[in-house]
């Protein structure tokens, strides 16, 4: 890993270095260009010299690609999401805004011509459990947008998932705060690396898609914070992202881009936050509000039913300020800290510029991101890993004998060598259907040099069930596409389960692999001798499938969602707001409150099909030696992790933590973790210091965190519901403001 970061950093300052003396001539006669100063003091000295329309200019952009009437501002480029202009005199370069999240995607007619790599989904990255690889990836990403021309990438997502339903759970990072912000965090962190600015959205619940526009959140303060808004709080600490973006929905009556509470409040106020607020493209709704309650830029001027110009530019911000009704202190606040965001982030400094990119090298780093998120989740008989020397393997379904699936939307990569699959429904938004040219059949069929391999699609169940009879091991792929601006059912479309069905009853060695957005609802689960959850798998997924099957490396995801048995489990059996017209409002409830996820399942004593946290390895490890200690108002937890079994293999330990009195959401809460790669009897010593805001409740009257003197659960697992040691604690009473940060 370490060798790979070297690379990243490198191919980064290279790139830089490239594209530095676009503005070169700008340092010597303008003092901000003095590197000396802070971001605040070269911002302070840049808008000092602005005049209020050129101010104006920077607080509106553009959707950023020709489409349909559209046409984009001159200055911006073909495939960004967003265009804002910049200050030729000053120096001050546009910002050229790149949709992202798992690579950077293009829009309009460039998404035919611009090809990138794609990681694997974000769901399938926070699956690997290992923060220094969600930031060697994001660190790919920001190279790609620099040598893109993009200089500001729209990643990543944090939502927790209330429901596993939601279209862009699959950019997002499950369901548990801790876990989400800190892989989130992680990717941001490593995709700023490169010189570029990243987003932290949709801030905030917008944990649904059906109706994302009409819904309004309904959640209480205290289970907020102990919820999404700890995710986003934490992904913003392990990353200095420089942006947020607000959400399309309301949140408890107002639109979260006007969202006083949301922006003012708890981001800048409470957090602390000095980056900008950019809203959702089309998410901004007036002029007064937005300025006054915390909307720094609107964004996506131009697409669709956003109007150009409708609310902060064409004037209107520049007469609201005139009339009294914004004050001008506040148009200096929103160009403050976009401009210092932009010093801080290096893209003035560090002008990106369009650069070739070394695909093969960036294939390497998403195949192993895609490597440690496949999660293993049954292997009867050790039918796991495969052997080389099998003599006939079928592989069935989701067109794995050419590639492996992606999610749509706004966040869709293009890939190196084109769709693999043209022409799938849906083909217009948030289609296209894109399946990334990397087939797990072709690499299935290089491990397994003396086998015979044979591909059935599928439709026809009993040529697939034949085929399955005649062979060794039968591998069915099957699919579950998810995108932006709609829910899905959980459900394997088609004849999938069927398929699933016949072929196992044809070979009792059949194993299924499943490309899904999300949680998938596996009535065959206990017909079939392996599964293998492998999300949307990226540029590379045919070659990591390959590896993790055949033990090349591996099996070391662990699910970073709860996998319920049926929709009966879940909070709500209907989608809020489902089969209503598109434009009527209505309210989501979140009853729930902070009990999500797993919380959800301990709390009303469900069994899910996999629990949180769950995943097989093809080695095996014992732990021993928990201890718990508390010394100047921090927790921190010990113990030892062994490799008990044949091979080298990797291990994600887990705390979880609970009070002895109760009154928490739920039973209890994941307190930390440590991704940990061991050879065959290996031991290490993890030590694992706790956030105290995982051991307290938010506490709205003191506006604080409260942590409850008495004795606490340490509990040291292997998942949600698989406790392998436990140990107690005294803990004393403790308070900590709203503004509490680790240091």
């Amino acid at each position: 890993m370490t060798n790979t970061r070297g690379a990243l950093a490198a191919m980064a300052l290279a790139l830089m270095a490239t594209s530095a003396p676009v503005l070169a001539h700008a340092a010597p006669a303008q003092a901000w260009m003095n590197t000396s100063l802070s971001p605040d003091q070269r911002a302070d000295l840049m808008i000092a010299q602005m005049t209020q329309g050129e101010k104006l200019t920077l607080v509106s952009g553009y959707f950023g690609t020709d489409l349909g009437a559209f046409h984009a501002p001159k200055g911006s480029r073909d495939g960004v999401a967003g265009f804002v202009p910049g200050i030729e005199r000053l120096g001050l370069p546009p910002q050229w805004q790149s949709d992202a999240g798992v690579g950077v995607a293009t829009q309009g007619a460039a998404k035919i011509k611009f090809e990138k790599t794609a990681l694997p989904s974000g769901l399938s990255t926070t699956a690997s459990w290992n923060p220094e690889l969600a930031y060697h990836g994001g660190a790919m990403l920001g190279a790609e947008s620099r040598a893109s021309g993009m200089n500001v990438q729209l990643a990543g997502g944090v939502d927790l998932m209330r429901d596993p339903r939601n279209g862009r759970n699959f950019e997002y990072g499950g369901e548990d705060p801790l876990l989400a912000g800190v892989m989130v965090g992680a990717q941001i962190r490593g995709i700023q690396s490169a010189g570029v600015i990243s987003t932290v959205k949709h801030y905030a619940f917008n944990d649904q898609e059906t109706g994302r526009t009409q819904a309004n959140a309904l959640i209480g303060d205290a289970a907020g914070r102990m919820s999404d808004l700890l995710a986003f709080e934490i992904a913003i600490e392990q990353s200095d992202a420089g942006s947020v973006m607000c959400s399309y929905n309301r949140l408890n009556g107002d639109y979260a881009c006007e969202n006083d509470y949301l922006l003012n409040h708890v981001l800048k106020g409470d957090w602390g936050f000095k980056g900008y607020v950019m809203s959702d493209w089309g998410a901004t709704h007036s002029t007064v509000a937005s300025a006054n309650k915390g909307l720094d830029q609107e964004t996506g001027v131009g697409l669709g039913q956003v109007k150009p110009d409708e609310y902060y530019g064409s004037g209107k911000l520049g007469a609201a300020i005139t009339a009294g009704q914004v004050p001008e202190s506040r148009l200096n606040d929103m160009v403050h800290r976009i401009v210092r965001t932009m010093f801080a982030k290096g893209v003035i400094d560090h002008p990106v510029a369009v650069a070739q990119i070394d695909f093969a090298a960036d294939a390497k780093v998403t195949q192993a991101d895609e490597e440690q998120g496949i999660v293993l989740l049954k292997n009867a008989g050790d039918i796991l890993p495969l052997k080389a020397t099998l003599k006939r393997i079928a592989i069935i379904g989701a067109h794995a004998n050419v590639g492996v699936l992606s999610g749509g939307g706004s966040a869709q990569v293009y890939p190196v060598g084109k769709n693999a699959v043209p022409g799938l429904e849906p083909t217009g938004w948030p289609g296209p259907v894109v399946y990334d040219p990397s087939s797990p059949m072709k690499f299935i069929a290089a491990q397994a040099p003396g086998a015979h391999v044979d591909y059935a699609e599928g439709h026809d169940i009993a040529e697939a069930a034949k085929l399955a009879a005649q062979s060794e091991v039968a591998v069915v792929f099957v699919h579950l596409w998810t995108a932006e601006s709609q829910d899905f059912s959980i459900s394997l479309p088609g004849n999938q389960d069927a398929l699933v069905a016949a072929v196992a009853a044809a070979n009792p060695h059949t194993i299924v692999v499943v490309e899904s957005g999300g949680p998938a609802l596996m009535p065959w689960a206990d017909k079939v001798a392996g599964i293998a959850e492998a999300w949307f798998p990226g540029t590379a997924g045919g070659a990591a499938i390959a590896n993790v099957l055949f033990g090349k490396v591996d099996a070391s995801g662990r699910l970073p969602a709860t996998f319920p048995r049926d929709l009966s489990q879940l909070v709500r059996h209907d989608i809020d707001g489902a089969g209503l017209p598109e434009d009527k409002e209505f309210d989501v409830h979140y009853s729930e409150g902070a009990t999500v996820g797993y919380k959800w399942f301990d709390a009303h004593h469900l069994e899910p099909l996999f629990p949180f946290g769950y995943g097989l390895s093809y080695t095996h490890f014992a732990y021993s030696g928990l201890t718990a200690s508390n010394a100047g108002g921090q927790l921190t937890v010990s113990f030892s992790v062994k490799n008990v079994g044949a091979r080298t293999g990797m291990d994600v330990p887990q705390v979880y933590v609970s009070p002895d009195a109760g009154g928490w959401e739920a039973p209890k809460r994941l307190a930390g973790f440590k991704k940990v790669e061991l050879a065959p009897g290996q031991s290490t010593m993890v030590s694992v210091v706790v956030d105290p805001r995982l051991l307290s409740v938010y506490d709205e009257a003191a506006h604080g965190w409260r942590q409850a003197a008495g004795g606490y659960k340490v509990m040291l697992g292997a998942s949600a519901r698989d406790m392998k040691a436990t140990t107690s604690v005294q803990l004393p009473a403790q308070a900590l403001p709203a503004s509490y940060h680790p240091s």
